[in-house]
């Protein structure tokens, strides 16, 4: 999506914890300003109105100073994109583990909807379906002959 004329993306902005304020990309300082609610989010307004003397006022704002907003937990969001830029190919992980029993439930189903009707009966439905597939697993993985021992015994 193209950005209209005078609005940097606040990616071009550095969040600095330890002051509490944006650095703009012209090195000038943007400082908490007020507090705002939208749509149930508490977020942070950062302002400077260093903006009318700014070489770069034509590419980053149209009016007098530039504002920022930040949400009053982004330093969570910050923490999780650190951890995913670390962890590299974590997604590509979690749909070889986690993802794999979900289609093929969903296979065994005939991608079809549950049965049941109600909480209740769909959480036991997909119960059963989730013990079927962890029993064949085993059975796969331990051939089935200690399955025949274990419910001899």
């Amino acid at each position: 999506m193209p950005r209209r004329r005078g609005s940097s993306s606040k990616a071009e902005f550095v969040y600095l914890p330890d002051q509490d304020a944006y650095r703009c990309p012209a090195g000038e300082m943007l400082t908490r300003y007020c507090l705002a609610k939208e749509n149930d989010l508490t977020l942070i307004i950062y302002r400077t109105v260093a903006c009318t003397s700014c070489p770069l006022k034509e590419r980053c704002t149209t009016g007098q100073e530039r504002r920022v907003r930040r949400w009053e937990h982004e330093a969570v969001l910050d923490a999780l994109a650190a951890r995913m830029e670390v962890m590299g190919n974590a997604m590509a992980v979690r749909r070889e583990t986690a993802e794999h029993p979900f289609a093929t439930i969903k296979t065994w189903m005939g991608k079809a909807h549950f049965l049941c009707k109600g909480l209740k009966a769909v959480r036991t439905e997909m119960s059963l379906h989730v013990l079927a597939y962890n029993l064949r697993r085993a059975m796969d993985a331990l051939g089935r002959g200690w399955l025949r021992q274990a419910l001899a015994a």
